[in-house]
């Protein structure tokens, strides 16, 4: 098949194509769920381009220097912050944005308020992009009681009540993985089209896998459960072989690996950050959505991940996730630990 008869292949299943069929199985829905996804994906489509020339435009400087015509330049995570920001507030839909970026959250005006909250990361592990390694956003979309009257109690609920997550990842390829409740799917973006197509159609995590994602040069400051789990990682008791150690650094990219290959991602309390590192409303949850849509578990180390209600918006937590099985033996391991420290 020529290159011109590709562009107009009628079997390719696009993201938009597959929300309408989404959104057809509800009779009651308006249509506002699709114009607010359009939207997210045209600054992932925007956030993709400025990554992918970031060394060439000197996007990786410092914010706050000026290039040779006397602009401002921005560094890369701050102008992904402003295109989402934008491509938000502009579908019309949005009510409440929370952005890691931002120290406060972002009430949208009345004039062009919606009914949906997003919570994001516009440039998740943004200090990796100067070497290469694939960066992400990462976003989770509540409904909100009342667009009249919005208040940050309607952002500080618990993940189970998210209507949708994902994240888009800029890599060798651009693979955006959504869930809207019903399942997970991949889209990987084709450049010569300029959409997104169905490519990892209904993931599924495997229930067990053979590779477990922590930064170990935190090892002399976990607590007994996680050192005891990453011990039998590397030498299993039962016979089996041990585990492959998989850490890239970047959220997006070891939870994206986990999601496909199995195994388990975790970023466990310590000593030096007591509560976590990673942040509830726009990295634990969406993640933790994904993983149990595909089949998989989410836990904090005390509970499920999506029951945890957060206090504030930039709140952290520890988390673990993966296939349902490594999360249940981490779970069992700090059931044994919490019941030894109450006897």
């Amino acid at each position: 098949m020529d290159h011109a008869a590709e562009a107009y292949r009628t079997d390719l299943m696009t993201i938009t194509r597959h929300v309408l069929n989404e959104q057809s199985k509800y009779p009651e829905s308006r249509g506002d769920f699709t114009i607010l996804l359009s939207h997210i994906v045209l600054g992932c489509k925007f956030v993709c381009s400025a990554v992918s020339k970031a060394g060439l435009a000197k996007l990786i400087g410092l914010a706050g220097e000026t290039n040779v015509q006397g602009e401002e330049q921005k560094k890369l995570d701050v102008l992904s912050n402003e295109v989402f920001v934008k491509a938000l507030v502009s579908s019309g839909r949005t009510c409440i944005l929370v952005s890691e970026e931002d120290e406060e959250a972002t009430f949208v005006e009345p004039s062009t308020r919606g009914r949906y909250i997003v919570a994001f990361d516009p440039l998740d592990g943004s200090s990796n992009i100067d070497c290469g390694v694939s960066i992400g956003t990462i976003f989770g979309i509540y409904l909100v009681k009342d667009k009249d009257n919005p208040t940050l109690d309607d952002v500080l609920q618990p993940g189970k009540h998210m209507v949708a997550a994902g994240y888009c990842m800029y890599g060798s390829s651009c693979t955006l993985v959504l869930s809207t409740g019903n399942g997970v799917n991949g889209f990987t973006l084709d450049p010569s089209l300029g959409e997104f197509i169905l490519t990892h159609p209904d993931i599924k995590i495997p229930k067990k896998g053979k590779i477990y994602s922590v930064n170990e040069g935190n090892a002399k400051n976990w607590d007994e459960a996680t050192a005891k789990y990453v011990e039998n990682c590397k030498f299993p008791k039962d016979g089996l072989s041990p585990k492959s150690l998989r850490y890239i650094g970047s959220m997006v990219a070891d939870v994206h690996r986990t999601l496909l290959y199995g195994g388990i991602f975790m970023y466990p309390a310590d000593k030096k950050s007591p509560n976590g590192k990673l942040r509830v409303l726009y990295e634990v949850f969406p993640m933790s959505y994904l993983m149990e849509q595909a089949g998989g578990q989410a836990f904090t180390g005390k509970q499920r991940a999506l029951d945890l209600v957060p206090n504030k918006i930039h709140e952290r937590s520890p988390v673990f996730l993966g296939s349902y099985d490594d999360v249940q033996d981490i779970k069992e391991l700090y059931a044994a630990a919490e019941e030894k420290s109450t006897t």
